[in-house]
This record gives C-alpha cells, structure tokens and sequence, in this order.
C-alpha cells in the first residue's frame, strides 16, 4: 500500500461486544440461560462453556454449534434457534438497560474526542440491532446512536465475521475508504474480518480473548485505558508500556502501519 502522507486517519469503526463493551459473561450468557430456563431446556452455559463457543461468531450460529456438539440435547429447528434467540435478545436489552453493562475503560472519553474532532465514527457488528441501540442508550445516553455516522449490525451482509462483508459494508456506507479507517475490536473473529476488509486494527482484549491470534494487529492492548489508568500494551511497539489511547496514539500507530513498520507478524 503506497503511503500518503498528507491524508490523515479520519474514521474510527468500532465493533461492539468485548470492544464497546465486555458483555459476553455477565449480559449475553446470562441471557441465554435465562432463555433456556423459559423454554424448559436441560442445559446452560457455564463461564468456561461460553468461552469455548464464542469462537462461533454468531448467537444463533452458537447454539446451532453447541446442539451439533451435544446430540444428547434436543436437536432445534432453524425455527426453534431463531425463536430462543429472539426471546434471548429481549432478555439481553433488559439486563442492559438495567444498567448492569458499562462501556469499557476510555471508549467514552475516545467517542467524544472523536466526535468533536469531526472524526467519523461507524460501527461493525454482528449482533443485532436491538442489542447495539440498548447499550448505546443506556451507557452514552438517549442520543447514544447520534455518536456515529453509520451502525452496521446483525444479520445484514451474508457472512459474518471472520469473513470481511460487515466492514465492507460499513465502509460502503460511509463513503470511507479502507485505507483512511482504522477498525477496533476485541477478538481474533473481529480482528481478521477488519484485515481482510484492508483496515489497520489496534484490539483491546478481554478475558474471553486473551491468548488468541491478533498477528496482524498494529497494537493489543488490555483497554484503551483513562488518565488515572492507564492501559498496557500487551503486544506491538512499545510492548509492555503504558498508554492513554486517545486520537493522538491511534493516528501515530495507523501511520507507523501504513509505513509497514508496526504490523505484528509470526515469529
């Protein structure tokens, strides 16, 4: 990729779940088994469990995964799975809107830098659109959507992530081109549909995602951190310092991978 240096970074594109927010153990899990239960299901997902599934990008791809898995169980109907899912969304939004979910440690502060440096700001998810308008009303307020320029969510392009199609579409939207963006997310899943989409990628792991693949990542990180908190850079330049991301950082690490100097690579 040529290098311009006179085009600066403009577009941030986040994802949602464990980028946003870590709601995968204590909001989306729970969620489930609270579906399960109503629909008189003999099982539910323990930490460990959901761990091993979220591998699965998808909720309705994860049950179907997990009752391919477990022949012992019910088999489901596509019907069935899209039903429990339904019912598991509206339980989702609930204990979101109980005020159970905080967004993660500097996503607001960086929101609002953005914003006001006339950034565009977009998200890419495949969760479905009521889960995004629920965390966003209930951690940035109301107005929470007004944030961004565009949300790509849920069941909107053919594949879902690891494959590119969610950025791609939301780049689409935007009018953004690859090369202007930089994506953030939390997972291998989400780091690798951003690559494949031609984004630079810092990820900020969580519990569920800490070991896995993030080569190609320009930086990992554990949060984006606050000023009286700082974040850790797990792995990239500066590896094992602390940072305050703020939009400073972001543009300094998006050039360094268009000069093809901070890219991680195997070995």
């Amino acid at each position: 990729m040529e290098w311009r240096q006179n085009m600066p970074l403009n577009t941030l594109i986040f994802d949602v779940d464990g980028t946003l927010a870590d709601t995968e153990r204590d909001a989306h899990r729970v969620a489930f088994n609270r579906a399960f239960a109503e629909m008189s299901l003999d099982f539910a997902w323990d930490v460990e469990t959901y761990g091993r599934y979220l591998k699965v990008t998808g909720g309705k791809e994860r049950l179907g995964r997990f009752l391919d898995d477990h022949p012992q169980y019910p088999q489901l109907s596509d019907a069935d799975i899209a039903r429990i899912h339904r019912r598991k969304t509206a339980l989702y939004v609930e204990i979101v809107q109980s005020g159970a979910v905080a967004l993660r440690p500097g996503v607001a502060r960086l929101l609002r830098a953005a914003r006001a440096a006339g950034w565009r700001l977009g998200i890419a998810t495949t969760t479905t659109p009521d889960n995004v308008q629920a965390l966003l009303a209930s951690t940035l307020g109301e107005m929470g959507e007004s944030f961004f320029h565009y949300i790509g969510a849920g069941d909107i392009v053919p594949q879902k992530k690891p494959a590119p199609d969610i950025y791609e579409h939301v780049l689409d939207a935007l009018g953004a081109n690859p090369e202007d963006c930089l994506a953030l997310e939390d997972s291998e899943n989400g780091l690798r549909s951003a690559l494949a989409a031609g984004l630079t990628t810092v990820v900020t792991q969580t519990d569920y995602t800490r070991g896995q693949d993030f080569t190609g990542a320009v930086r990992v990180l554990d949060c984006l951190g606050e000023p009286d908190a700082p974040a850790r850079i797990i792995e990239g330049m500066q590896r094992d310092t602390s940072v305050c991301v703020g939009l400073q950082e972001l543009q300094a690490w998006w050039e360094e991978a268009h000069k093809g100097k901070g890219t991680l690579r195997n070995g």
